[in-house]
Order: structure tokens, then sequence, then C-alpha cells
């Protein structure tokens, strides 16, 4: 909220990046909320968080919807950064902001959908086949859907455009470099990039890795749930901690670390007497 709040209070909301970034802080408020809602399902009833029941079905929904909207956003600013810096020296093309707004509704029409499925009868409330252990009403089928293709979309796009960026970056510089230009703030900004896309792989590590492993073994799972009680639910409620603190790890690494990086850029052209260079930059 404080992440909303402040965005739409500044003057940068018309950037098509500000944009992103509204809309990631809104996917982490659903998640959060989402999971505040399971929470209090599991402390005032616990065994319809472990057995299943119909009343899971809506918060396990909107939980889905949500984080798939987060990945779905992390990768969109993954583009939109590549494409800002892939762009940077043509006209032809620039990311507006009409286009961030088609990539939001797109992004949240696409979660909802997927999120939806089970309230939509892709559940296993009358049928004891194919029953996750861990997220009961859910089908094991209708996880492995969600979670395999999303994780690889997680990862690999923002690997690709955050490799891409840096090594757009470091030919820049090189070329600079040979030119006898200075390239300290080429240096600065790979620099950058290099830590902010280590802390976001490592975010999302930490936070999607478990809760897909739990995913992978409810898959190869043959036990009912009295056999894995309680250590697996454990398990499952860990995993769901660490997703919510990706929620929070969200606007540490976007808004901070973006605010940061634009008051080094500010003081630069501040500073600069070349306003071809500036502009460059």
């Amino acid at each position: 909220c404080t992440v909303i709040f402040t965005r739409m209070a500044t003057k940068d909301l018309h950037k098509p990046i500000s944009i992103l970034f509204c809309n990631l802080a809104l996917s982490d408020l659903f998640t959060s909320f989402s999971g505040f809602w399971i929470s209090m399902l599991f402390i005032t009833n616990p065994d319809i968080t472990i057995f299943g029941s119909k009343g899971m079905l809506a918060p396990y929904a909107l939980y889905t919807m949500s984080i798939l909207s987060t990945i779905y956003n992390l990768v969109s600013i993954g583009i939109e950064r590549y494409l800002a810096v892939a762009e940077s020296m043509r006209t032809r093309f620039r990311v507006a902001r009409k286009h961030s707004i088609a990539v939001v509704l797109i992004n949240w029409v696409l979660a909802f959908f997927l999120g939806c499925l089970p309230l939509m009868g892709w559940n296993c409330l009358h049928r004891e086949k194919n029953l996750s252990v861990l997220y009961s009403p859910f089908c094991v089928d209708y996880l492995v859907f969600i979670a395999i293709p999303n994780v690889v979309v997680a990862f690999i796009i923002p690997l690709f455009t955050y490799l891409r960026i840096i090594i757009i970056l470091r030919k820049r510089k090189l070329r600079m470099k040979a030119c006898g230009q200075a390239t300290g703030t080429y240096k600065s900004a790979e620099i950058q990039v290099a830590r902010t896309s280590i802390f976001i792989w490592l975010l999302a590590l930490i936070s999607y890795a478990p809760f897909f492993a739990g995913v992978i073994f409810d898959a190869t799972n043959n036990q009912c749930h009295i056999d894995l009680y309680p250590g697996v639910y454990i398990f499952r409620n860990c995993t769901a901690m660490l997703i919510t603190m990706n929620c929070l790890g969200n606007p540490i690494i976007y808004t901070l670390k973006a605010k940061t990086l634009g008051a080094k850029l500010k003081a630069l052209k501040c500073l600069s007497t070349n306003r071809v260079r500036a502009c460059t930059i």
C-alpha cells in the first residue's frame, strides 16, 4: 500500500515503468491479502486446509491468481527494462504508457483465467483420484499445469533480458572507451543492473523454488494425508511464508533501488557539460 500511494503521489506515474511498478505492488497486495485469508482459515479450522473443502477454493484461487500476476509483472518489468536499454539509441520504437497499460490488462486477464480454473470445475472436490495432498481440493494435474510453465517463464525470460542489458551496456562502454570517452557512467550502470538482477534471481529462487518442489512432491506422492501429518503441512506453511516475504522484497528491490539509481543519474546529468552525452545516458 505504501508503494502504491507513493507512486500515485509522485509526478512519475505517467512513465511506463511506474505503471508496472504500481501493478506489481497491487499484485503483492492481493497475494498478502489472500495469504492472510488462508492463514485465518487455518487458525479457525485447520482440518479444511488439510483435507480440503469447498470453502478453500476461493482463497486458493485468489492466491494463485495473485502469484501468477506477480510473476507476469516481474517478467514484464524485465522486458520493459531491456527494451528501454536496447532501443534507447533508436527513435522508431518507444515503450509508451499505452503499451504498459495493455500489458497490465493482459497480465491480469491471463492470471484471472488461469487462477479461476478450479472455480470453473477443474477441482477434485467430489473425487479422491488425482487429489493434491498439500493444496486440497486442487487437482495435482492442475498444479503441474500451472507451476511448470510459469516457473520456466519466471526464470528464463528475466535471465535473458538482464543478461542482454549487461551485454549491451558492456559493448557501449567498450565502444566509448575505444573513442577515448569517459566510461564511468556505463560501468556504474552495468554494476547496478548486475547487482539488481542477482537480487531478483535470489529472491525468486528463495520464494518460489520450495513451492515448486512441493508441487513435484505432490505429483509423485502416494501417501494419504494422515501419514504425512504434520511435517509436510509445516513445509507447506513455510512455502506460503516465503511467497509472502517475496511481496516485501519486491518493493525493496524495484522501488528503493530505482530511486537510488534515479538520484545518481540526475546528479550526473546536472554535472555533465555535454548535453548529447547526457541525453544518451
